[in-house]
């Protein structure tokens, strides 16, 4: 998902970072380039994961897609006790502001996953908090009317690029009884007796 509006949201949402929210594709070259007072938030794009396709004859995935938000709080002692009360705070924060935030068009809501301790030490603690957001992959089942919208996938491209389906021609060979002895001992004999066509209506 894409980080920049998640960092304006946290931005002007949680007032305790004072707009000291950044982001970056992994923690630590974000952590070693950003100098700033703290508390501070850190967006990192961790990656997605996918289910395998729950239909037959076509491609559709349900895709989980997770950002972290790193908090980087002062540290007044190495027990880190002030520190976990602050974060406990910051968690509430972050709770307001995330969870049931849509970041983009193509995903649900953000929802909360976990957290864990990343770092501490004498001058400041690193806490982790993930979240998440699902999508599918392919076009979604459409209602008479509807557009489909544009492909997601190389099958629907190559489904859109097929001739349109707008009717059928049916030809009938009886087999039996009306067939030609002299052309075949048994039906059908290879003469079309019956022509249609049946014109599909959009």
């Amino acid at each position: 998902m894409k980080l920049i509006p998640i960092i304006k949201h946290l931005r002007n949402t949680c007032p305790t970072f004072a707009r000291r929210v950044y982001g970056g594709l992994d923690w630590d070259p974000v952590a070693k380039s950003v100098k700033t007072d703290m508390p501070a938030a850190y967006v990192i794009c961790i990656g997605d994961s996918a289910d395998p396709s729950d239909v037959s004859g076509m491609i559709r995935q349900k895709v989980r897609d997770a950002i972290d938000v790193n908090v980087e709080v002062w540290c007044e002692d190495e027990r880190g006790q002030g520190a976990a009360d602050l974060i406990h705070d910051l968690r509430a924060e972050l709770w307001r502001a995330l969870v049931g935030f849509k970041p983009g068009g193509d995903g649900d809501p953000l929802q909360y996953d976990d957290s864990e301790l990343l770092l501490i030490d004498r001058s400041k603690a690193v806490y982790r908090f993930r979240f998440f957001t699902e999508f599918m992959i392919g076009r979604t089942e459409v209602r008479p009317g509807q557009s489909l919208g544009p492909p997601e996938t190389w099958q629907e491209v190559e489904q859109d690029g097929l001739v349109s389906f707008d009717g059928v021609n049916i030809d009938v060979d009886f087999i039996d009884p009306i067939f030609d002895k002299n052309l075949s001992p048994a039906g059908p004999d290879g003469r079309i007796e019956i022509k249609a066509r049946e014109d599909l209506q959009p």
